[in-house]
Order: structure tokens, then sequence, then C-alpha cells
């Protein structure tokens, strides 16, 4: 039975390498900084101004699951939507509105009695999105 020392030679090559190697070269951490020139695969990416008015993630400490909290983020996109559309304003009301406000509004949008599933999360971004659509139509015109 023979054996191939291959491997062997493999290692210790790539020992010596990363021995060669500087310290701060194996821990170097990307640059966030955008006014910093620094090699594509570590550059952040920065937020386009649409995104500027677009509800954020829920806090974690609005609903226990995911699900809730993104039924009140649903639930916030179509107040601040239906409230664009009602006052006829293109401006950005997202300031205007809390997290409270989507809380306070559960009966209003709520399927079910069942704490744990209190609305469809899907139809409500379905509404979202097409209350959504309807501000930026009729803030092209």
């Amino acid at each position: 039975m023979t054996h191939s020392l291959v491997p062997v030679r493999a290692l210790g090559i790539a020992a010596l390498v990363l021995a060669a190697l500087p310290c701060s070269a194996l821990a170097q951490t990307p640059n966030t900084d955008p006014s910093v020139d620094t090699p594509f695969s570590s550059m952040a990416i920065a937020r386009d101004e649409a995104d500027a008015c677009r509800v954020p993630k829920p806090p974690a400490d609005l609903a226990e699951t995911a699900y809730l909290r993104n039924g009140y983020r649903a639930i916030l996109r179509i107040l601040i939507a239906e409230e664009a559309l009602a006052s006829e304003t293109c401006t950005c009301l997202l300031d205007d509105y809390t997290w409270d406000q989507a809380h306070d509004a559960l009966p209003r949008f709520q399927t079910s009695d069942n704490p744990r599933l209190p609305f469809n999360v899907l139809e409500l971004y379905a509404k979202a999105d097409a209350l959504e659509a309807q501000v930026v139509e009729a803030c092209a015109e």
C-alpha cells in the first residue's frame, strides 16, 4: 500500500503562505465610508433617495413575531398612502405617523380573533402596494 505525499506538501505550502502574510492582511474589515476609495468587494450600498420615504422595518419590540411586525408595517403603509390620497399631497408623510398608530388601527384590518394571526399579511401588502401605486400615479400627473 503506497501513500501519496501530495496532500501533505500542499498543506505545508499553504502554511508557509499564511505565515508570510502580515497579520493585518488577515483581519481587515470592510470600510463603509463612501468618501474613501475602496475595492468593489467591500463597498457599502448607499440608500436611494426614494428609500428615504419608505416605511422601515418595524422595531422588534412592536410585536413578538415577524408576521405581526410585517402586518403592522403594511398597515402603516396603508395609512400613509390613504392620507396622501385624501390630502392630495405628494410629500413624504412618513414622519407624521408612528408605529403606535399602526397598532391602534389593528381593529380596522383585523380578520381573525386569533391573537397570533389577527390579519392576513399578504392581503395587507397587496392593499398597500395598490394604494402606493395610486399615489405614484396621482403624483405623476
